[in-house]
């Protein structure tokens, strides 16, 4: 059972990862400091827009415009936090016997 509650922290831990890689990713193809065009930053961009976008549409659809401002990644990444603190403390208290 601790392995499960292992793989699901570290799969969320990845995917946090992968939402900042993402938002860094682009803002640096908005200010024009890597180009988009290039077949190799394309697709790195796409696997990242693929893998975080299903998960931040939702949050957008809630939170109001801002004026050019995503917030989104942040609130994702503050729920994925609260889930992995929810595990690790149903695991703490397994260990313990609660």
């Amino acid at each position: 059972m601790l392995a499960i509650f292992w793989l699901i922290d570290t799969v969320i831990g990845i995917y946090i990862f992968m939402l900042i890689a993402s938002a860094i990713l682009s803002w640096l193809v908005a200010f024009d400091v890597i180009n988009s065009s290039n077949r190799f930053v394309y697709m790195v961009g796409d696997f990242l827009y693929r893998i975080t976008e299903p998960a931040l549409r939702p949050i957008r659809r809630i939170i109001p415009n801002l004026g050019g401002i995503d917030i989104s990644p942040i609130i994702l990444i503050l729920i994925l936090q609260f889930a992995n603190m929810l595990i690790q403390t149903d695991v703490r208290a397994a260990v313990m016997g609660y």
